[in-house]
């Protein structure tokens, strides 16, 4: 996919040559965006928790697959919400931690989205 992740580490991740230090989302004509995760903060009071409204903020209409990074320690997951408001649209979902997701991300095709966490 483009664009390329190039390295992921505790605090960090490198995309398309330029390195973020806060979680971040991909779209699918590849605009990297600060994660809207104060969206699910607000009704679980945290961010590893995805809630609907997030998955809301991340969908794209015709997205085939979300890719999470679900943490260096795996810690990110999917609300029954956020499950049901992709399932509905067709937009299968992989969570992996955050290096993995990364590797998948680059070996992705067609019309997916990017979601990754950076630390825990």
């Amino acid at each position: 996919m483009n664009p390329a992740i190039e390295r992921t580490a505790f605090g960090s991740i490198v995309v398309g040559g330029v390195e973020f230090t806060h979680d971040i989302s991909i779209g699918l004509n590849g605009d990297v965006k600060r994660r809207k995760k104060e969206l699910s903060k607000k009704e679980y009071g945290t961010s590893h928790k995805i809630s609907k409204k997030e998955a809301e903020a991340v969908y794209e209409t015709g997205a085939e697959l979300l890719i999470i990074g679900s943490g260096m320690f795996n810690r990110v997951h999917l609300s029954e919400g956020a499950q049901a408001f992709l399932g509905e649209r067709g937009c299968r979902v992989l969570l992996h931690p955050t290096g993995k997701a990364a590797k998948v991300w680059n070996t992705a095709e067609g019309k997916v989205l990017g979601l990754f966490h950076i630390t825990c």
